[in-house]
């Protein structure tokens, strides 16, 4: 045996021989196993038998350890452990005189049952009596490689985690070996007992065989609920020189890497998560399903063949081919009116509060591939969309446009783009505007509809650059207001439309859009415009929009038709009221005329099948609204907006006031000075419109007690020019009461922008953003297009960060189980990918604990699987919260009902008038709350996250005399 000492700072290799005695000096040996994969001493992964050892060494070491043990009259099971230095020489450590864990890996490649062995010499076999002679145990062929998965976290220096397991499925298969511990669904893993779930042990014909086959077996390990070291033990298994069998016992030590997280996707256990809190919590509230439950129709996919192939290249043919004056040329050669259909995106923007979820495309992709395979686009992003995506459907906005892009890509997509403020409500730097546009044709835009809420040419300007130098379709939009065949309507005439029109002609635009809406452009009007633009521009292609609020959208899109070349228009399950014309009627109305369309009636009619099923699934989020009306002619609501405005209107509290907010929207657009009216500066007017009601105020109160209100953020914005410059100028003396005091953030004390905003913006730091956001959320979670979601909507973004991590992606669910979970018993099939497919049956409910949590018990492919949530409606006790005092000034409350976002101030503090106090949100309106006065701030009675109804009780300031 080696006489030399061990240097206890030497690495080497740690190798076991299992060895045999019957207590009659007979020793057999089992052959080695390489234990040097180890931290701080302890043993991660086993092989065997032993690699990098010569056949001299290994010789050497099972003869000193068969005689050690022969001497001593051994008895039973043991193990003798050695150092083995790089030179070759070994060193013994010591005996352990049991059988150890890893004593499988030598079980597999001898084919010898240890346990059974040692139970048959303590009863008194001799080794010969069992058929153990050294000469009858073979030398292995094979390879064994053992790991033991335990509740133990490798990114907490493996700190024992605790808990209930919701998950466990454990892996099989050929040369796989379980040996398992206390693991099962509902274990309840303590701090009291070892943290071993099991030992896994692979069998193959070589080293690497076996690691793979390991590798394998951790990967369909399955265990939710506690924290594992599997992420380690596969970041061991997939090292290079592990594979090689170049290790010794330094080698963790030495790659510090094999302690980064393994990120498992893990999307049943959170699908199930979310199904669960439905299921007991009731749909979100949040997403504002207030209506009827959805309809227990599933819709019908219509299946629709393309008879014949097209002769003709298909528009979006000549823009891949040849661009985008090609494109334009070829609309206006075209004989017959072109048709854009709405229906995924302005319709259900229009009726269903812009709730459509992307699975419903998706799956009427391919039929409407086809049926509308001669439409001039489908409009599909932009707008409201992007938001409601991210805030309330939980669905990345961007993954919604590639996966229709995949679905249909040989129709031109369109979406619409707010000019300067992107896809978001307010100005950006130009660069933001600038890589928008770039991503968005990268994902597969091809039409931007650009137009600008204040008809501000300036900011036209910026998107239509923007949108050129990404290589789009520059479809510049006139908003429409006011009444052009009406002399007395006031400014907006025929030459403030002509003038305009003139100007975007000269920016190199390729088509023009007039862009209705309310829903005002009546047909007479529609002739004026339409033939008069016509007639200036005769090659200029021009694409009307509007709205059918008050009924009248079919005649007027039928009368625009004379000089236009396209109208908008949605499937007629998704069309009228607030929504567009029906697409139907305007094909079968141009049937065998010259504006026929070229649409098939008969497949657009089986498309409409499908939305009319698809609509009653959607029916929580219908407005309630039955037929037009030709009030619209008053308070010109924008469609997008109506049903929208309308929810809002409910949430802060104004239900049964609806007639009052509509007549306040005209009040509204008066006071900012009668104003284009479409997002962002229609909800500019929408906010005012809910604060003059919540708060009931006339329009002469607004411009009295201007300096003294706490008015949203949005109107606030407005008059500081952030959206830009309204036609005919800012009212006054509104604006400089409003701005009295106030400054912008970020600027050198300036109260309002003079000119286009986004150009006195610095640039977006995108690099520095996404170093920031992959701090925060992970580097691999991580894309340009999240950085882009996240310079749109920051507080959005990362709200939806939180809700992708706590639930995964939502789109792979059915909607009506999205809004209303399942049924006890009830089954679902889920597809998470091609070729990844989820059964999941509901189970049972368990009842509420002291605690507050309910066990949701379900079946995923078979298998069971529980998941704990929160019971809401547990424990929940009503409070009543003080309200400001009427008349005393320094007793503030909330303008409006709204959920603290953030407290400005605390006790002690000293303010001044129009000083900032509380940041409040209500939908999608932030509304700052200003101090009304000086003095000292004697109490703040409100945090963040508090829930306040308008009028609530939020900061008391003792006034300065």
């Amino acid at each position: 045996m080696a006489g030399a000492s061990w240097r206890s700072t030497s690495i080497g290799l740690d190798i076991e021989v299992q060895c045999l005695g019957d207590g009659n000096g007979n020793v057999v040996h089992l052959y080695d196993r390489d234990c040097s994969v180890q931290r701080r001493h302890q043993k991660v992964i086993e092989t065997a038998p032993a690699t990098g050892l010569s056949r001299e060494t290994r010789e050497n070491i099972f003869r000193d350890a068969c005689h050690l043990l022969a001497l001593n009259k051994y008895r039973n099971a043991g193990t003798v452990e050695f150092l083995v230095d790089k030179n070759g020489q070994h060193y013994f450590m010591e005996v352990n005189p049991r059988v150890q864990v890893e004593h499988t890996v030598t079980e597999e490649i001898t084919g010898i049952d240890i346990v059974q062995s040692q139970i048959l010499i303590a009863s008194g076999k001799t080794l010969a009596e069992i058929g153990l002679t050294q000469e009858l145990i073979l030398e292995p062929n094979s390879y064994a490689m053992q790991c033991r998965v335990t509740t133990e976290n490798p990114a907490h220096d493996f700190r024992p985690d605790t808990g209930t397991i919701d998950v466990f499925r454990m892996p099989a298969g050929f040369g796989i070996r379980l040996d398992d511990g206390p693991g099962f669904p509902g274990a309840k893993i303590t701090p009291h007992y070892d943290s071993l779930l099991v030992k896994i042990t692979a069998k193959a014909r070589n080293r690497k065989d076996a690691a793979a086959k390991l590798t394998r077996a951790l990967r369909e390990f399955r265990v939710r609920g506690v924290q594992t070291n599997k992420s380690f033990l596969l970041n061991v298994l997939s090292n290079s020189d592990f594979l090689d069998g170049e290790v010794d016992t330094g080698f963790i030590a030495a790659n510090p890497t094999l302690l980064s997280p393994l990120k498992e996707k893990d999307r049943a256990q959170k699908l199930l998560h979310y199904i669960g809190e439905v299921v007991l919590n009731g749909t979100p509230k949040s997403l504002g399903a207030t209506g009827e439950a959805p309809s227990t129709v599933d819709p019908m996919i219509p299946k629709i063949v393309q008879e014949h192939k097209e002769k003709k290249q298909s528009l979006k043919q000549i823009f891949d081919m040849h661009g985008a004056e090609a494109f334009a040329k070829a609309v206006r050669a075209n004989e017959g009116l072109l048709i854009t259909d709405t229906t995924w995106r302005d319709a259900h923007q229009s009726l269903l509060a812009t709730r459509l979820r992307t699975i419903d495309m998706l799956k009427i992709a391919e039929p409407t591939r086809v049926a509308l395979r001669n439409a001039y686009s489908l409009e599909c992003w932009g707008g409201a969309t992007f938001d409601v995506s991210m805030r309330f459907l939980h669905e990345c906005p961007w993954d919604r446009l590639n996966d229709l892009r995949e679905a249909v890509p040989d129709v031109p997509f369109q979406m619409l783009l707010r000019g300067a403020n992107a896809v978001g409500y307010t100005s950006y730097a130009d660069n933001v505007v600038y890589q928008f546009c770039k991503l968005a044709k990268e994902s597969g835009m091809d039409v931007f509809r650009v137009f600008d809420s204040l008809n501000y040419i300036e900011n036209m300007k910026l998107g239509i650059d923007a949108v050129g130098q990404a290589g789009g379709i520059v479809e510049a939009a006139v908003c429409y207001t006011g009444d052009v065949s009406n002399p007395k309507r006031g400014c907006y005439d025929l030459e403030y439309y002509l003038q305009f029109v003139r100007e975007l002609e000269k920016q190199g635009i390729h088509v023009l859009a007039i862009k209705d809406m309310a829903g005002l452009l009546k047909p007479k009007a529609a002739t004026l415009l339409i033939g008069a633009i016509r007639e200036e521009f005769p090659n200029l292609p021009v694409h009307v929009h509007t709205h059918d609020t008050a009924g009248l959208a079919v005649s007027s899109m039928l009368a625009a038709a004379a000089g236009a070349d396209v109208v908008d228009a949605a499937l007629d399950a998704m069309s009228g009221t607030t929504s567009q014309p029906s697409l139907g009627a305007l094909v079968a109305s141009t049937q065998n005329t010259d504006l026929d369309t070229g649409l098939d009636l008969h497949d657009v009619l089986k498309l409409n099948e499908y939305w009319e099923e698809c609509r009653g699934l959607y029916a929580p989020f219908e407005s309630g609204q039955k037929t037009g009306s030709a009030d619209v002619y008053l308070h010109e609501m924008p469609g997008g907006q109506y049903t929208n405005l309308l929810y809002q209107s409910s949430q802060l509290g104004l239900t049964g006031q609806w007639s009052q907010v509509k007549q306040a929207y005209s009040s509204a657009n008066r006071l900012l000075g009668d104003i284009i009216k479409v997002t962002p500066s229609s909800k500019v007017t929408g906010d005012l419109a809910q604060f003059i009601v919540s708060n009931k105020l006339t329009e002469n109160d607004v411009i009295e007690k201007a300096e003294q209100l706490s008015f949203p953020s949005s109107v606030i914005e407005y008059f500081q020019g952030y959206l830009g410059i309204p036609p005919f100028g800012f009212p006054e003396p509104l604006r400089s009461r409003v701005l009295k005091g106030r400054t912008i953030k970020g600027t050198d004390g300036l109260s309002c922008f003079s000119g286009r905003p986004g150009a006195q913006l610095p640039s977006f730091d995108f690099e520095g953003t996404r170093a920031n956001l992959e701090d925060k959320w992970g580097t691999e979670k991580i894309s340009k297009y999240d950085v882009m979601s996240y310079a749109m909507y920051p507080t959005v973004f990362d709200e939806f960060m939180e809700r992708q991590n706590e639930y995964g992606k939502l789109s792979y669910l059915d909607t009506r189980t999205f809004l209303t979970g399942m049924k006890v018993g009830e089954e679902l099939n889920v597809s998470l990918e091609k070729g990844k497919h989820l059964i999941l049956k509901l189970i049972s409910v368990g009842e509420t604990s002291k605690d507050g949590i309910a066990n949701i018990q379900f079946e995923v492919n078979g298998q069971p699987r529980s998941v704990h949530v929160k019971d809401k409606r547990a424990g929940v006790k009503d409070t009543q919260r003080l309200k400001a005092l009427e008349g005393v000034t320094g007793s503030i409350g909330a303008a409006m009902p709204g959920v603290v976002l953030e407290t400005k101030v605390k006790k002690g503090d000293t303010v001044k008038m129009g000083d900032p106090l509380i940041l409040l949100s209500a939908m999608k309106m932030e509304t700052l709350i200003t101090s009304p006065c000086d003095g000292v701030v004697k109490q703040v009675v409100v945090t963040a996250g508090d829930t306040l109804d308008g009028g609530d009780l939020c900061v008391e300031i003792d006034e300065a005399l």
